[in-house]
């Protein structure tokens, strides 16, 4: 009984294999060029808009393989990417801004298995075909923002304690306080200590004067914070795009990659994805003369403005609400046919809105319009980028009564400016301005390519493999053939079942897995014959192969997956790609290599007596 596996631990083998073919089995069926239509709002698509869908894609003449309504989007399916194009062309002019037309591939796979929740694996930028981006965050943009907030914030605590004082302002990197007397100074320490704790403090010689400047630590706190918000709000961002599997990772300490498979339209993705546009709104200030302030004497409570038209208007240095308290945005035309954006505030933006607008009814409201540009510019031969903070005031309007949740907001050029606007809002404010240092585009047809190439260099591999296996080996080879497919049906199970992102390095993760494979039966079989040349029946023969050959095993896999960790832990992008299929081929190939190449061993041999081995 030597060689004779327990029932329970065959059934498990069996179990394993069997639900290991199902959820393989997608990846056999492959994708359908499609088009995803979704709502920028929050309701569903309903049945009367996929018929109006439907209806336009055949008046042009495109042929649909099939079209859907799915998790309340309309999903066209396409017997081609050039009709597939067509279509998304089509319907961004027929729907207009208040739909989301995306390219997608939606896979074939039979209903059965996706009621096993059974699906394909994802793949990636270098198979699927898109484009690819590397965004440097402004970390300079960041920390002077910072100032600018705590200039602000400061200026309004001073007020509230009522700490009477001549200037906030910033100076070179720091925040610099004159207080009217030195007297107010105790009072001013005191508010610095409670609220104000992340600053650190420089006393020059004149009593009434402190210069505050960002502590180190806090700075790389906003350093941090600003990649981190960054990336949400590219992530959100790419959900409005509606583009399936993107990939959004950090590369070092301001970098961000992202991935985006199956888009083509580069200048869309990058005008999406690189731009940092909010809005602010402030109250006009009426009091004060706009020409003296053009001459230089800008009132303390106001800030220098200009319209889009070159006039000069002065606005209240406090904000009301900003770009981040808004919660949803949508485009469309006002009642007297211009492109505006309608606007929804979280409470406490809202609050702060009612608040002022009840205060304030009568009086002009402006709408600022906040936007970084990156020109690029050619220096004695050299490329310079140069980054500029453009703000304009698109919209002056009288306060006609209290509002304070929803609103509109006009004065945009177009309803493209409108649409893309109201998806920036939604979306989010970028903590701090991007700049896209790094671009690629892979077509559809290079993904195809190496697609067939890297599944051509799988199964050149396997063949090479097995044929070795079969001819040194024999009858044992044959068996750690069949134990080696199924080693691959649960390497490419695993990965559909985790929905990771299948890539070129993963492929080649998975063909660097046969050889580790074979090499475990390798040094079971050589064990084996070992023991045979000493003398041994075949019985104990198979027995002790299998039982000293796992020390080694487990050794050598070890050390691999200590090298697949690491690179998993420190690696990135491709990389990581290649570490997690390493690591599911070295716990898969232990799996196969003892369990069920012994298993078809115990079949084939145990059991009975046996004169001779065919190894």
């Amino acid at each position: 009984m030597q060689n004779h596996f327990p029932l329970w631990k065959n059934l498990l083998i069996l179990i394993v294999f069997v639900v290991g073919i199902i959820y393989a089995l997608p990846n056999l069926y492959g994708d359908d060029p499609s088009v995803q239509v979704s709502s920028t709002r929050a309701a569903p698509i309903a049945q009367e808009q996929a018929n109006r869908i439907e209806s336009a894609l055949k008046t042009a003449g495109l042929e649909i393989k099939s079209l859907e309504i799915k998790a309340g989007h309309v999903l066209a399916r396409f017997n081609n990417t050039d009709d597939q194009l067509k279509a998304a062309d089509l319907l961004r002019d027929e729907l207009g801004s208040d739909y989301t037309v995306a390219l997608n591939l939606a896979p074939t796979t039979p209903a059965w298995l996706q009621t096993l929740g059974a699906q394909a694996m994802y793949l990636g930028l270098d198979l699927r075909g898109g484009v690819h981006f590397l965004l440097e965050v402004d970390m300079d943009a960041a920390l002077k923002q910072a100032e600018d907030r705590y200039t602000d914030d400061i200026r309004q605590a001073l007020r509230a304690e009522k700490i009477r004082y001549l200037l906030v302002s910033k100076d070179n990197g720091a925040i610099k306080v004159k207080l009217k007397a030195a007297d107010d100074k105790p009072a001013f320490l005191a508010l610095l200590n409670k609220d104000f704790h992340d600053l650190d403090l420089t006393e020059p010689e004149d009593q009434t004067e402190i210069t505050l400047k960002i502590s180190e630590k806090e700075q790389r706190e906003i350093k941090k914070f600003a990649v981190a918000q960054n990336m949400t709000t590219l992530r959100n961002r790419v959900n409005e795009l509606g583009v399936a599997e993107p990939v959004i990772q950090q590369q070092g300490e301001n970098r961000i990659m992202v991935q985006l498979p199956g888009v083509q339209d580069t200048t869309r993705a990058k005008e999406i994805l690189g731009t940092t546009a909010t809005l602010e709104y402030r109250l006009v200030d009426v009091e004060h003369d706009v020409q003296q302030a053009v001459a230089g004497h800008v009132p303390v409570s106001s800030r220098l403005y200009y319209e889009k038209n070159g006039n000069p208007i002065l606005l209240d240095r406090r904000v009301i609400v900003t770009g981040d308290q808004i919660v949803d945005a949508s485009s469309g035309i006002d009642q007297d046919g211009r492109a505006a954006v309608f606007i929804s505030l979280n409470g406490v933006g809202a609050a702060k809105m009612g608040k002022v607008t009840q205060a304030n009814i009568g009086k002009p409201m402006a709408v600022v319009f906040i936007e970084y540009k990156v020109d690029t510019k050619t220096v004695n031969g050299q490329k310079i980028r140069h980054k500029e903070k453009v703000e304009k005031v698109i919209s002056v309007a009288t306060i006609q009564g209290a509002f304070s949740k929803r609103f509109q907001t006009t004065g945009l050029d177009s309803p493209q400016e409108a649409r893309n606007l109201s998806l920036l809002l939604r979306a989010g404010a970028l903590a701090a301005p991007v700049d896209i240092v790094e671009e690629r585009t892979v077509g559809p047809s290079l993904g195809q390519d190496n697609i067939n190439k890297g599944m051509l260099s799988f199964v050149v591999g396997f063949a090479l493999v097995v044929l070795f296996m079969a001819v040194y080996y024999k009858i044992f080879g044959m068996i750690a053939n069949a134990a080696l497919a199924f080693n691959v049906i649960i390497v490419v199970a695993i990965l559909s079942m985790l929905q990771a992102t299948l890539t070129l390095p993963g492929i080649a993760g998975i063909i660097l897995t046969v050889g580790m494979s074979v090499d475990a039966n390798v040094l079971i079989f050589e064990r084996i014959k070992e023991e045979l040349r000493k003398g041994n029946t075949v019985q104990p023969s198979i027995f002790i192969g299998f039982d000293k050959a796992f020390a080694t095993i487990l050794d050598s896999h070890f050390t691999n997956l200590v090298v697949a960790v690491v690179l998993f832990a420190f690696g990135t992008g491709s990389v990581k790609g290649f570490a997690v299929t390493l690591i599911i081929g070295i716990l898969s190939s232990m799996f196969t290599a003892i369990t069920c190449t012994r298993m078809i061993i115990n079949w084939t041999y145990g059991n009975r007596r046996v004169e001779k081995l065919s190894i």
